[in-house]
């Protein structure tokens, strides 16, 4: 499969060019940390940018209007929050006393446990031997040859004005260098966002062009749209935040809303973090512990709704990654880049991911941390299946049958699944416990999905009879019989409203035979079957009208002359009957289909083409 394919061209080289890249990252982190910031920003940005080219501005007044509307948008932020902490900071000294006292209950708590093992201990270890008392000399005690320790004061020398402005800027003119820095490269990326990207076109090479079209565009509209989403989530989420807190009389409410909507664009992380700073702060400024208790289940319970509720239908899986990719790829480029990093791990990991489905070197990367496995239903279904999860498969087989019917499961999901494993199942390389399983699972799966007797049920294990272990199909054929009688329904009913699947006796005609016979039923047909070796199993020579189409299995090349023979026995017993064969998923085994057209009178490619070809007329009988 493509997975364990991508994973098998690991060499010695791919770990060696692997290791280089992760030193550059490292290393290289304070050129590539704003050039990372850019590319995002610019992709963030670029929606706007366009929005206002639409409205006939340029290409550079779009560019400078959106970049000068988003800098003023957060510098008016920071300027907001900075007045707010150091209202904070002001109103903190009147909060002292509470402080106080909440320190010293917290630490009462936290060293009385440790205090009281440490009392059992010393009531039960054996008494150590006392070391002689120092000897005493001018007042003050030395051990035995020690001299007289001399008072040492280390002053600070005070900072001039001048030295303290130098400090001021020193601390200031890194963040703020590297903001303009960033500022500038987005200006230049957003003015040349059209020439970097035919430039990277031509750079993937003339027989690239539309795959690379394809990754650029993938991943402009996945970050702009995870952001954006997240944005709105972020913005709704600090309000309410803010609107609680203020509710409960919290000081500066304002403050710790915004923190809380800004913080949850770190992922995980920053949720943590402005829950911890809100119980700290209410826990500060109230002498009693039941506004603190209340405004963290305020936080947690608003988290855990956004989070589990909010965040799937507004975006759903807009970012990507599984939560898993999320949690690694902020742990790997916070240690790389620290703070930025982490804030733009989840960017970063997603342009990953995007070009992965595009980039066969980077496809392990989409394997692991995209939101959905790189894999199909029908490979998950035949995972699940050699594993024996039932459970798993009728959960996914029903959300499948709210959409579609039984007959595109078995040609879209079941029987290309099982096709996966033919080759094992051909060469033993399935066990007999795991071929047990398969047939287990699949009888499950037939009596969950599309009851005997018609009417919905919940699934349980199917009854154990000994047929299971050897041919799932004929268990199918016998519990069906078991239920409605040796005919598999009444015989009285109207002619021409039965339809008969029939096929050689083996469990591969047997099986896909039963599976034909359940989507037949699903859509309220009487479709019954019968097996070459038990030919008296279907309506007698006098009852033959009873029957309108016999739907045969398709030959393989080894069986094509058996098959012939039981084609020519079904069409000298029901001469009115229409003779049709399913040619499921061609492939080299089966049988030359010129010569099997002369046996049948039509030759049907799927499942749904044949219940598309009955019309359902007659109900399912009791």
């Amino acid at each position: 499969m493509s997975s364990s394919a991508s994973f098998s061209k690991v060499t010695s080289s791919s770990v060696l060019t692997a290791t280089c890249i992760l030193g550059l990252l490292y290393f290289g982190r304070d050129v590539l940390e704003p050039l990372a910031l850019s590319l995002v920003l610019s992709l963030i940005l670029a929606p706007l940018v366009r929005a206002l080219a639409r409205t006939g501005m340029g290409q550079m007044p779009s560019t400078l209007i959106a970049v000068l509307l988003s800098s003023v948008c957060v510098l008016g932020v920071c300027i907001v929050l900075a007045a707010q902490m150091v209202a904070v900071t002001a109103d903190l000294p009147q909060y002292r006393a509470a402080i106080q006292t909440k320190l010293e209950t917290v630490r009462e708590i936290t060293e009385r446990p440790f205090a009281r093992i440490q009392a059992e201990l010393r009531a039960v270890a054996p008494a150590l031997p006392v070391a002689p008392a120092p000897t005493r000399r001018g007042g003050a005690t030395l051990a035995a040859g020690q001299n007289k320790p001399i008072a040492v004061e280390i002053r600070t020398p005070e900072l001039s004005t001048t030295a303290t402005v130098t400090r001021l800027l020193s601390l200031v003119s890194g963040p703020i260098g590297k903001a303009g820095l960033v500022l500038v490269l987005l200006v230049f990326i957003l003015l040349e966002h059209e020439s970097l990207r035919d430039r990277v076109v031509r750079l993937a090479g003339k027989g690239e062009v539309g795959r690379t079209m394809r990754a650029l565009g993938d991943a402009t509209e996945g970050v702009s749209r995870f952001f954006f989403s997240q944005f709105l989530v972020n913005v709704v989420f600090g309000t309410v935040v803010g609107a609680a807190l203020w509710a409960a009389d919290v000081p500066h409410a304002a403050l710790f809303g915004a923190l809380s909507g800004l913080l949850r664009f770190v992922p995980y992380l920053g949720a943590l973090v402005a829950g911890a700073a809100i119980a700290l702060f209410v826990a500060a400024i109230d002498p009693g512990w039941t506004l603190a208790l209340t405004c963290v289940a305020i936080f947690v319970g608003l988290e855990l709704i956004v989070a589990n509720v909010v965040e799937p239908k507004v975006y759903g899986h807009s970012s990507g990654l599984s939560p898993l990719a999320v949690m690694v790829s902020a742990l790997f480029w916070g240690a790389m880049w620290g703070p930025v990093g982490l804030l733009l791990s989840t960017p970063l990991t997603l342009c990953l991911v995007v070009a992965g489905r595009h980039v066969r070197a980077l496809e392990p990367i989409t394997i692991l941390f995209a939101d959905t496995p790189n894999t199909s239903e029908a490979q998950r279904f035949y995972h699940r299946i050699i594993s024996g999860d039932a459970d798993a498969i009728i959960r996914d087989a029903h959300a499948y049958l709210r959409k579609f019917n039984f007959a595109r499961y078995c040609d879209q999901v079941l029987l290309p699944g099982l096709a996966l494993g033919a080759d094992e199942y051909a060469t033993g390389r399935i066990e007999k416990t795991q071929q047990n399983k398969v047939r287990a699972t699949i009888a499950a799966l037939a009596e969950a999905v599309v009851p005997i007797s018609g009417s919905a049920r919940k699934s349980r294990r199917p009854r154990r009879i000994s047929m299971l272990d050897a041919n799932v199909g004929v268990h199918l054929r016998q519990m069906r019989q078991l239920h409605l009688g040796r005919w598999q329904g009444s015989l009285d009913v109207p002619p021409g409203s039965i339809a008969l699947a029939a096929g050689l006796p083996n469990e591969r005609d047997d099986l896909l035979n039963e599976l034909f016979v359940l989507s037949l039923r699903e859509v309220g047909l009487d479709a019954r079957s019968v097996s070459a070796a038990a030919p008296d199993e279907g309506p007698g020579p006098d009852r033959s009208d009873l029957v309108s189409t016999v739907f045969l299995t398709y030959p393989l090349k080894d069986t094509l002359v058996q098959w012939q023979v039981v084609a020519g026995h079904f069409r000298e017993r029901l001469p009115q009957a229409l003779m049709v064969t399913i040619r499921l998923s061609p492939d080299d085994r089966d049988a030359d289909q010129s010569i099997v057209e002369h046996s049948v009178d039509m030759v049907l490619r799927t499942y749904e083409e044949g219940v598309a070809l009955l019309t359902p007329e007659a109900p399912v009988p009791a």
